[in-house]
């Protein structure tokens, strides 16, 4: 397993941890213009699961992967946070803003891993 994709299964266990939903890893790598090599996309129910995802994430990420984030926005009203691991991209929506955004369709010709949803 190499250095991103151990990444991404940190970032699902941390998404996972904290009961977000509908996870998809967008496989970028193939892609020359693409500004990354993946994202991770994932559902939260309201606002305050968004920002608990988001912190899981940084949180379980830091301690078991070593990684840091170079950045991240969103939690002023934790409709879309995005966590910015450098290849790697954390997206966590509120249903209707995923919807909206579709990150998924914007970037059809990517490879697209969906996650199931633990319950």
């Amino acid at each position: 397993m190499n250095e991103n994709e151990k990444l991404i299964q940190t970032i699902i266990e941390a998404i996972q941890e904290k009961k977000g939903r509908d996870i998809v890893h967008v496989d970028l790598t193939g892609i020359e213009t693409a500004a990354a090599q993946g994202f991770v996309i994932a559902t939260g129910s309201t606002p305050m699961q968004v920002a608990a995802v988001a912190d899981s994430v940084r949180e379980y990420v830091e301690k078991h992967a070593g990684q840091r984030p170079f950045n991240y926005d969103g939690y002023q009203n934790a409709q879309w946070v995005i966590i910015d691991y450098g290849n790697i991209f954390v997206h966590v929506f509120v249903p209707d803003f995923r919807e909206r955004y579709n990150l998924e369709q914007l970037w059809a010709d990517a490879q697209i891993n969906a996650i199931l949803n633990l319950d």
